[in-house]
């Protein structure tokens, strides 16, 4: 690869990775044709994107992008692929569930809106994260549960009372 060719790749990844807040780098290597095949189409379904890249040169995206990685690019090494999502969990997911057939992939690290995650043991929280659609959802349900208790009082005071007359004519 020439310098040139470095640098236009350096520049792709630091779009890259200034485009999106949620970011899991993994261990890949290993892997057959057919299990890889079916892992980015696992990814694609999941509207993930994964990309095999080089250390360096991850590495120096990281460093040239405005967000903070922190001890990320310590893990760089060896076999590196990432993972860039919308969906914080999503990756996590996707690599729990591959890994019910194989070893890999091995999680090193994530990056998820600003919070730094390194090893292989933070799988299980990071696939358990709630999405932003499930963080709403809840707050959405928990406002209307006493919106829903006041109306079905009320709704059982006026059958009430209905019940009543009604007895009360019969």
């Amino acid at each position: 690869m020439t310098r040139e060719e470095k640098s236009i790749a350096i520049e792709d990844l630091t779009a890259q990775l200034a485009g999106t807040n949620i970011i899991y780098v993994s261990d890949i290597s290993g892997l057959n044709a057919e299990t890889t095949s079916s892992l980015r189409r696992a990814c694609f379904k999941a509207g993930i994107k994964l990309e095999v890249v080089k250390n360096t040169l991850l590495a120096k995206a990281m460093e040239a992008s405005a967000n903070d990685y922190g001890d990320l690019p310590s893990v760089l090494t060896g076999n590196s692929a990432i993972f860039i999502s919308d969906v914080a969990n999503a990756p996590g997911k996707i690599i729990k569930d591959f890994r019910k057939k194989s070893a890999k992939p091995v999680l090193k690290g994530a990056y998820i809106n600003s919070e730094i995650y390194i090893g292989d043991d933070q799988l299980d929280a990071l696939a358990t994260i709630k999405s932003k659609e499930e963080l709403l959802g809840e707050l959405i349900g928990l406002l209307q549960s006493p919106a829903q208790r006041i109306i079905s009082a009320l709704q059982n005071k006026f059958a009430g009372e209905e019940s009543e007359a009604a007895t009360e004519e019969a």
